[in-house]
């Protein structure tokens, strides 16, 4: 195919042992922990799921720095399990969900966060406090035939050495096969697609010299450093 400018390069995560997962698109599920949910300022009780995008070359991967953001003061951090989808599918039945998951990461979703609250009191889209430059760092990615199905297990953040979040994989207000079933009626999944599955409580302001490193049940840990 003649393209009329360069194409662009395919963002891809590292797999565990070797290998690289095209990343297609990036979905992100918001306050789909209950304390989290709340130290928000919203209800917890299983509101119907909302999701947000950001764009596939957002991701930060190999333990690289991540430079701290243009236009904001208040960069937060949000630790979350990420879901690999391998199978495409629409109307996905929550019965049959785990079929289509490819394997698991540790993600961050970094969020401008005065930038979300601007948009939110304006009653505007807040894209830009979600999917900006690589605002999606990620860990390697391990099937799920080594893992196997992640239902429980603890997920945590830690900053210069301090506990920031922690909670548990079981906490999810909406489980993982819900939110793929959800999500798979509003777009049709697939493959390369990833799930960011939502955020614990403790989110917090970072700063230029943090460094940051993720941990979820297992899976190889996630650290990057905010650089200026």
């Amino acid at each position: 195919m003649d393209y009329v400018i360069p194409a662009p390069p395919v963002p891809a995560v590292p797999v565990r042992g070797g290998g690289l997962f095209p990343v297609r698109r990036i979905f992100c599920v918001g306050r789909n922990y209950a304390a989290h949910a709340r130290e928000m300022g919203h209800d917890p009780d299983r509101e119907p799921p909302f999701f947000f995008t950001k764009p596939a070359d957002a991701i930060v991967t190999g333990g690289a720095d991540m430079p701290y953001p243009t236009a904001t003061k208040d960069l937060h951090h949000e630790v979350e399990l990420v879901v690999a989808i391998g199978t495409g599918g629409v109307d996905i039945p929550t019965s049959s969900a785990q079929r289509h998951i490819w394997g698991y990461a540790v993600g961050l979703d970094m969020t401008r966060r005065d930038v979300q609250g601007e948009a939110k009191k304006l009653g505007r889209p807040w894209d830009m406090g979600k999917g900006f430059d690589l605002s999606a760092p990620i860990g390697e990615l391990v099937p799920v035939g080594e893992t196997g199905i992640l239902t429980k297990g603890p997920i945590r953040l830690v900053v210069n050495g301090g506990e920031r979040q922690t909670g548990d994989l079981s906490d999810l207000i909406w489980t993982v096969d819900e939110v793929i079933s959800a999500l798979s009626r509003l777009v049709r999944l697939e493959p390369g697609d990833l799930i960011f599955t939502g955020t614990p409580e403790g989110v917090a302001a970072v700063q230029p010299g943090d460094v940051l490193e993720g941990s979820i049940a297992g899976l190889p840990p996630l650290k990057t450093k905010i650089t200026a």
